[in-house]
């Protein structure tokens, strides 16, 4: 029996998907752990075939419940865009983490790294190679993330559909000069205090950047289903405002680790 509530909030109903979430994603740090120890994947695979099938789903559902059963009224976008704030708020700190790092290695590095920054041994990149082109790469997809809202605000589907794709592939791009990057990296992560925050604050953010691609990519199919109105389309914002925190974390590694830590 259904239930009519006479009241603005959403309710969720019962939902296996964040059950199977959890088990998905024990299954793949297991697997992981498994991995590293006895050199078997498989375990690793089901986690992860476990995690991508509960995310089809789970999208799936809430794509159900915003565009057609009419259950993200005015004040659940409202929940729901404080909710991404936060997040993106708890997002700055867990870089800041990796920039306090950083920075506390670098102003003052101790004998044990040659009391020099970089370290004796270390041949950072070059800041005015693959970085600064991944640099601009990145601010020429702000661009177009922007140009693809305002396309959506003025009801200019086919500019959306343009610059929305061409997002996507700078993103691509962006990911495929990074993975270049590393394997051409003369240092590793076990290379001192300079790897270990090098690859962690540059890692994770190219993590950032492969999620925020595929929440982009999600967009861009809901966009071409027609999910999405001028005055009906937080998650394609949500997306945007994710990666503009991408772009702007990417700006302060840029300046920070490429160029002035060099």
């Amino acid at each position: 029996m259904k239930l009519n509530h006479n009241h603005p909030y959403h309710l969720v109903d019962f939902s296996p998907w964040p059950l199977t979430g959890a088990i998905g994603v024990m299954t793949l740090v297991t697997g992981l752990v498994k991995w590293f120890h006895n050199f078997n994947i498989n375990l690793f695979i089901l986690g992860y075939i476990i995690v991508i099938l509960t995310m089809y789903q789970w999208w799936r559902d809430i794509c159900r419940e915003s565009t057609f059963q009419g259950k993200h009224t005015l004040l659940v976008s409202n929940g729901l865009r404080w909710g991404m704030i936060l997040f993106i708020i708890s997002e700055i700190f867990f870089f800041i983490s990796f920039f306090w790092a950083f920075f506390h290695s670098s102003l003052s590095p101790n004998i044990e790294i040659g009391a020099m920054w970089p370290p004796t041994s270390i041949i950072p990149f070059h800041p005015f190679q693959i970085p600064l082109l991944n640099t601009i790469i990145l601010i020429s997809s702000g661009i177009t993330v922007t140009w693809a809202h305002h396309s959506l605000m003025n009801n200019n589907m086919s500019q959306m559909t343009q610059s929305l794709l061409l997002t996507i592939i700078l993103g691509i791009y962006f990911t495929i000069l990074q993975t270049y990057e590393y394997f051409e990296a003369p240092f590793t992560i076990a290379d001192s205090i300079y790897g270990s925050t090098f690859f962690m604050a540059t890692g994770f953010h190219g993590l950032h950047v492969i999620i925020g691609t595929l929440f982009l990519l999600m967009c861009f199919i809901r966009h071409l289903n027609k999910h999405f109105s001028n005055n009906h389309h937080f998650g394609f914002e949500a997306a945007a405002w994710y990666w503009h925190f991408v772009d702007v974390v990417w700006l302060f590694l840029y300046i920070s680790v490429y160029w002035w830590g060099n």
